[in-house]
């Protein structure tokens, strides 16, 4: 089955509508744009040109306010998720006097968010390595890297590293208790290289891989009470605290704007 046909089936079994990408109607933006051009040069295989008015006034636009919209979505819900799930005390009682605490649901609502995460990450990918393949460019990649500066590439949200993270001490707990429990991820697993670094290594449908590196780039040990940044970098929370001079006691909603990643150097 053609991908865009399986994310049309997807977006069309949604019990409620998301925000997702407009696969179908960038094929047929980048459909137009190769038929216009070879119509206009009458040479069977051309190539449309590397900076295309048509597709760069509607393609790029349409792409990037749909990735926007995916990525807050998906951060909402996975923040809201995980709280539910780590609820204690009063505010505990009270989601499940409302129902809305069972572990079983919580969890599909679990899986049920990462497909969607994932999915809409590989409708960006093949959309933008079709645009290069009809345009002999590079201007998909270049997109891509640009999403990534701008914090709206899904695969790259922090809270993506936090569903992970929470699958592996949910599944820990499991062992021990011996109880069974779906798994949000499969081929989920903590690794160690040659140095006996650890990272976070996740296998995706599709192809798709993360690999999360958990040592902090500030101490340069394994991250302890891990943070991570609007970019994707994890660090220590007292490690972030002191890089954007505040106490941990303020955390870190008490930085100035202006402090940025000591990494990447991002806002």
């Amino acid at each position: 089955m053609k991908f865009c046909k399986k994310y049309q089936e997807y977006v069309q079994g949604q019990k409620t509508e998301l925000p997702g990408v407009g696969f179908k109607k960038l094929k047929k933006i980048l459909k137009k744009c190769r038929k216009d051009f070879q119509s206009h040069h009458d040479v069977d295989g051309q190539r449309c040109p590397l900076h295309c008015p048509v597709c760069d006034g509607t393609f790029f636009p349409s792409l990037l306010n749909e990735m926007s919209a995916v990525v807050g979505c998906f951060n909402k819900r996975a923040q809201k998720l995980l709280q539910l799930h780590l609820a204690s005390g009063f505010r505990k009682y009270f989601i499940w006097f409302k129902g809305r605490g069972n572990h079983g649901s919580l969890m599909q609502e679990g899986k049920d968010l990462v497909t969607y995460a994932l999915i809409n990450a590989i409708a960006v990918r093949k959309i933008l390595k079709k645009y290069d393949k009809i345009h002999y460019s590079t201007q998909g990649q270049a997109f891509r890297s640009q999403a990534q500066s701008m914090h709206i590439e899904i695969l790259q949200s922090p809270w993506l590293c936090e569903l992970m993270a929470f699958h592996i001490n949910l599944r820990e707990q499991k062992v021990k208790s011996k109880k069974k429990s779906p798994a949000l991820f499969d081929g989920c697993s903590l690794i160690f290289d040659d140095e006996h670094k650890p990272s976070l290594s996740c296998e995706l449908f599709d192809s798709v891989k993360l690999d999360i590196d958990l040592t902090c780039s500030i101490c340069l040990d394994t991250v302890f009470d891990p943070v991570s940044l609007t970019c994707g970098h994890i660090f220590c929370y007292m490690c972030a605290c002191s890089a954007a001079s505040v106490t941990i006691v303020d955390g870190l909603e008490a930085a100035e704007p202006k402090e940025k990643c000591p990494l990447c150097r991002e806002l």
